[in-house]
């Protein structure tokens, strides 16, 4: 099994998790209502911190939650943990074994809140800990790099905020995205070729916004994880506010700009940065919109509504980073000094 076997998974992987997980969707919903949270507190790691930065977003926009993330360091054996009144509390873990993350939730289990567990594997130590468990169900990921199983995750989340809020059209929306994931993937070669042409980047920024925001996450983590670049996520507010003063002529900058209410700002972002002579290179599904600010483009469908994008919008940057580590002479499978599994406590 390859990382590119695994990254093609993905259509299946969430068609079978949104017809498994729905129900546990909505038991996690009811159990909330009971005691309902005033906050939720996510315990993450890598890949799955970048799940949570969507949670933040799409629960605060679907549910009115507050969503932060939790510091699990405030929480080992030796640590005075921090009050969790009113929180519900969430693991997010492929494996579930991290420590110090199975501590966060044990904790929270300990004051007496609400706990779910959001992981790949049933019978891991963050499974256990949790009251209430919502399995991926993506199968063994053995590539070091997370890529079926980061989308499973933000699938979970987009079930819950539907569990929490339903809205009209959600069911219809849900199963569009096994297609548009299909349909990303089929870009594989024009993906490649732009890959090709960026071999020579060794920097970068990824600048999104809002939900695009945990797409430049999880692309800057991919493109540092395979290819060696250093990559620094941010959103283009932030981004504003100090880093931009390192973008010169040639600099590249990669941009998430899909639909949704802070298209515009990123355009605007790109807009300064090119006329300083940027070089950019942006994930979209509205390509005429933003044509004219990108060097080169990975397009994705635009048949998604705008709060479902980020399951789509990091398959064509996933594939984009082997690309590029291919290109510049690496292996994308071993990953230097990585390991699939990490322990931190």
């Amino acid at each position: 099994m390859t990382l590119l076997d695994e990254i093609s998974e993905q259509p299946d992987v969430l068609a079978r998790l949104f017809d498994s997980q729905r129900a546990v969707a909505s038991a996690v919903a009811d159990r909330w209502r009971k005691d309902p949270p005033t906050h939720v507190v996510i315990a993450a790691r890598g890949t799955s911190d970048n799940a949570a930065r969507y949670a933040q977003y799409l629960w605060g926009e679907r549910a009115g939650l507050t969503v932060g993330l939790a510091a699990p360091s405030l929480f080992g054996s030796d640590a005075a943990p921090p009050r969790l009144t009113g929180a519900a509390v969430v693991g997010i873990s492929q494996s579930g074994a991290s420590p110090d993350l199975v501590a966060v939730v044990r904790e929270a289990a300990r004051q007496g809140r609400p706990t779910l567990a959001i992981t790949n594997e049933p019978r891991s130590p963050l499974a256990e800990a949790a009251d209430q468990v919502m399995l991926l169900g993506a199968g063994p990921e053995r590539a070091v790099a997370a890529t079926k199983t980061y989308t499973a995750q933000l699938g979970g989340v987009a079930l819950l905020a539907n569990a929490f809020a339903p809205m009209d059209g959600d069911d219809a929306a849900f199963g569009a995205v096994p297609e548009a994931v299909a349909a990303a993937l089929a870009t594989h070669a024009e993906v490649a070729e732009v890959g090709d042409r960026w071999r020579d980047v060794d920097r970068c920024a990824v600048l999104g916004r809002g939900t695009g925001l945990t797409t430049a996450h999880e692309w800057a983590l991919k493109l540092q994880e395979l290819a060696y670049v250093l990559a620094q996520p941010a959103s283009t507010a932030d981004f504003a506010h100090g880093p931009r003063a390192v973008v010169e002529e040639g600099f590249p900058v990669l941009g998430v700009a899909t639909r949704g209410p802070w298209l515009a700002d990123v355009r605007q972002t790109l807009e300064g940065l090119r006329e300083i002579g940027a070089r950019t290179l942006l994930v979209t599904d509205r390509p005429d919109d933003v044509r004219d600010v990108a060097d080169d483009l990975l397009s994705i469908p635009a048949t998604l509504p705008a709060w479902l994008t980020p399951v789509v919008s990091i398959v064509p940057a996933q594939l984009w980073c082997r690309q590029v580590a291919l290109a510049r002479g690496l292996d994308p499978e071993s990953p230097r000094g990585l390991s699939k599994v990490t322990l931190t406590t």
